[in-house]
């Protein structure tokens, strides 16, 4: 999420005409204002890259689809991903990001948390469950509740990736040439656990596998990269990181202060996601976190998602991701460079799902060896995956 800037008069208003007008166009409405494709002619793509593109494990570490009230099984005609452009771009592995809350005026400097909320509001405009206009790990649910659906609905393209076993069935059915997506589910802050650390099991129970610990505000874990306070990790916040180590959920720290960024790596030995960003010596915007922490992250074994909008790689165009990507590389190694697309997340792409191909010809044409393309695109989400997921489902 970026730039949501529903205002609270609008919000009544698209309440009351989700009333009289139904959710679906509310929400098209709504989508088509955030979540734009810049316009270009359709890209041309060297044969030899769609050849090796066709072959990849692509794997994104960051994709807020479920946001949306749109049915995501089918092609739409807003955002940047569903199951059809998923898979029309090869993709093997999404990381699906429930966004729970987000303020108005919402800006990558400084966000009160007491600023109107605006997934209130498009709770409430989308027609989400009741029960989750006022408490936000319902809202985490409901979004899950979406792709818990999709599985069930259409078992031979979407399947949920919860441990190392359903990973490996995932790779395998890939191996034998079955187009079929694995989803993983993850969260966009942790205020989404609204202060109980309980509901942090409750939450990996309904498959959630990341935690990001937030997202544009403070919390009770500790200070955003875009709050008021500059604040490190609060106690509740060192509990709460205990807890998912226990569980095993992944720990993404994107939207963290640098504080809380420091005071995690002194915490844990666990290595940390940073699923969707830029760097910040390549691209020097307020929403991208020092080169010297992003090193202390990769030494102690983390994974950095190269974002796909403007203020994380200072140049959305897929040749900016890629030189982006190359930064990265020169800067960490490219065993720690992975893709966070940031898809849905009320940004502007280069393009959409289905048009990932033009990362690999971009790549090709920049020197990329195919090993480090392989890395990139996929094969480092999956080796991270096959370390940090559960070994077997948990009761």
């Amino acid at each position: 999420m970026k730039h949501l800037l529903l205002s609270f008069a609008f919000a009544l208003t698209l309440a009351a005409s989700a009333l009289l007008s139904g959710c679906d166009r509310i929400s098209s409405e709504v989508e088509k204002q955030q979540n734009g494709v810049i316009s270009h002619l359709p890209f041309v793509i060297a044969p030899e890259a769609q050849h090796l593109h066709d072959r990849l494990i692509i794997g994104d570490w960051h994709a807020d689809t479920t946001l949306w009230e749109r049915d995501i099984s089918q092609r739409g005609e807003t955002g940047h991903g569903d199951l059809v452009r998923y898979l029309e771009g090869n993709v093997a592995l999404q990381m699906f990001t429930t966004v729970t809350k987000s303020p108005s005026g919402q800006n990558y400097q400084s966000n009160s948390n007491d600023s109107f909320d605006n997934i209130t509001a498009l709770a409430i405009a989308q027609g989400w469950p009741v029960n989750s206009w006022q408490n936000l790990t319902e809202r985490a649910l409901y979004q899950a509740s979406k792709l818990h659906q999709l599985a069930e609905q259409q078992p031979e393209q979407f399947m949920l990736v919860r441990n190392q076993q359903e990973l490996q069935r995932l790779l395998d059915k890939r191996e034998q040439g079955q187009k079929i997506l694995g989803g993983l589910i993850g969260t966009e802050g942790s205020h989404a656990l609204e202060g109980d650390l309980a509901n942090i099991e409750r939450l990996y129970q309904a498959g959630f596998r990341m935690m990001s610990l937030h997202h544009f505000f403070d919390n009770r874990l500790g200070g955003s990269l875009h709050g008021t306070s500059n604040t490190g990790l609060t106690e509740f916040g060192a509990q709460a990181i205990r807890e998912m180590e226990r569980l095993g959920i992944m720990i993404d720290v994107s939207h963290s202060s640098p504080q809380v960024v420091e005071d995690v790596l002194a915490l844990t030995q666990t290595p940390l996601i940073v699923s969707h960003t830029g760097l910040y010596g390549h691209c020097s915007t307020h929403r991208n976190i020092s080169d010297e922490l992003m090193h202390r992250i990769a030494e102690g074994g983390g994974i950095i998602g190269i974002g796909f909008w403007d203020a994380a790689v200072c140049d959305a165009s897929p040749k900016g991701i890629v030189k982006a990507i190359s930064y990265g590389i020169d800067l960490l190694g490219v065993e720690h460079i992975a893709l966070g697309s940031d898809f849905d997340g009320a940004v502007v792409t280069p393009f959409d799902a289905s048009e990932l191909a033009v990362l690999t010809h971009e790549m090709l044409k920049a020197g990329f060896s195919s090993d480090d393309i392989r890395a990139v695109m996929g094969g480092n989400m999956v080796r991270f995956l096959q370390q940090h997921l559960p070994k077997v489902a948990q009761n």
